[in-house]
C-alpha cells in the first residue's frame, strides 16, 4: 500500500502431512498435505510486522489457526518482541477429538520451541 507503507502478503503454504500413521487409518486424514493460508502486514515505518494463519485443510473437522507479531523491543531497537497466540478445536471426529487436539498442540508446542531458539540466534 503505497500510502501507508505497509507491505500485504497472503499466500498458501502446502505442509507434509504430519499426523502419525496410527491415526492416519481414519480415511479422512489420509491425506498427503495440509494446506495453510498465511496473511501477513509488514510496516517498516514502525518496524513490525504482524501474521495469521489458519488451516484450510479438514474445516469440517478442525480449526487451527496462529497470530504472531514481531516488533521492536522497548529495551533495545536491536532486539524483537515476538508474542504468539494459538487455537486448537477438534469437533466432529468422535472420541478422536481429544487424541487429534492433544497431538496437535503437542506439535505445535514443539515448532514454537524450535522457533523460539531459532530467533535468539539470530
Amino acid at each position: 500500500d503505497l500510502s501507508t507503507g505497509i507491505i500485504y502478503r497472503r499466500r498458501i503454504a502446502t505442509c507434509q502431512n504430519v499426523i502419525p500413521e496410527i491415526l492416519r487409518k481414519v480415511s479422512v486424514l489420509k491425506v498427503p498435505d495440509i494446506y495453510l493460508e498465511e496473511e501477513s502486514w509488514l510496516n517498516m515505518q514502525k518496524r513490525n510486522m504482524a501474521m495469521k494463519t489458519h488451516c484450510l485443510t479438514w474445516t469440517q473437522y478442525a480449526s487451527l489457526s496462529e497470530e504472531s507479531v514481531f516488533r521492536e523491543s522497548l529495551e533495545n531497537p536491536n532486539w524483537t518482541d515476538f508474542t504468539q497466540k494459538g487455537r486448537i478445536s477438534v469437533t466432529g471426529a468422535g472420541l478422536l477429538n481429544c487424541v487429534l487436539e492433544a497431538f496437535a498442540q503437542s506439535f505445535l508446542k514443539q515448532g514454537v520451541k524450535k522457533v523460539s531458539l531459532l530467533l535468539e540466534f539470530l
